[in-house]
């Protein structure tokens, strides 16, 4: 996969084949066929990452959503990245939910966590200082074929509308200095989640699910 002509695709609407939609075909039909070894990643937030590339401060990722795929237990869903992104919808509805987050005055809401990664999948949730007010606004819904856009630093939620299941194809770039955030009571403790890896079998199994939800003929 190439993130220069992906993104060129995804901001301006490029038709070059085999664009956004038959890149993710062409990339998800190697790791279903054993042309391409690759583990899918459980995420805590309640979805399967497929890493398909990573390029220096840049990454290309396939996000798989399926009702089977429920969020770990006290998974705080209001986060926000350290990074930039553009989120291709290849099939379903995704609800993404912005989050207004701002001074307190004497009535917060929630605290701000910082989200620590380290090796082999394990990430600190760890507490700040800063107490702040969160609040939902309005969700924007994205079908397939739809792009959406999230800045580094910008509080949201993600989730399905409408449907059983749901994939995009995500582009990030990481921002230097930043860091990744969550929301999260304003008395909780520092804690652990840990991204798992799926073994082959489950990889080739969600794989093939996946690209059998793709409708009509895609070139790849």
């Amino acid at each position: 996969m190439d993130y220069d002509e992906l993104e060129m695709a995804l901001t301006h609407g490029d038709t070059v084949s085999p664009g956004p939609r038959g890149s993710a075909v062409r990339a998800l039909t190697e790791v279903a066929t054993g042309v391409r070894a690759l583990r899918a990643v459980r995420h805590p937030l309640g979805f399967l990452c497929l890493p398909l590339l990573r390029e220096g401060l840049r990454g290309i990722c396939v996000h798989l959503f399926a009702p089977e795929y429920v969020a770990e237990p006290d998974t705080a869903p209001w986060h926000a990245h350290s990074w930039e992104l553009r989120s291709h919808v290849l099939y379903g509805r995704v609800a993404n939910l912005p989050v207004r987050v701002s001074g307190t005055g004497d009535e917060p809401t929630h605290r701000i966590f910082e989200v620590r990664s380290g090796p082999g999948g394990v990430d600190e949730i760890v507490p700040t200082p800063v107490l702040v007010r969160g609040e939902p606004g309005h969700a924007h819904i994205s079908g397939p074929g739809e792009t959406y856009t999230l800045t580094a630093g910008e509080f949201h939620a993600t989730s399905t509308e409408g449907t059983d299941s749901a994939a995009t194809l995500v582009l990030g770039r990481s921002m230097p200095g930043r860091t990744d955030l969550s929301l999260g009571p304003l008395d909780g403790p520092a804690r652990t989640m840990t991204r798992r890896l799926c073994d082959e079998e489950q990889t080739l199994r969600t794989v093939r699910t996946a690209l059998g939800r793709f409708d009509g003929h895609v070139d790849v």
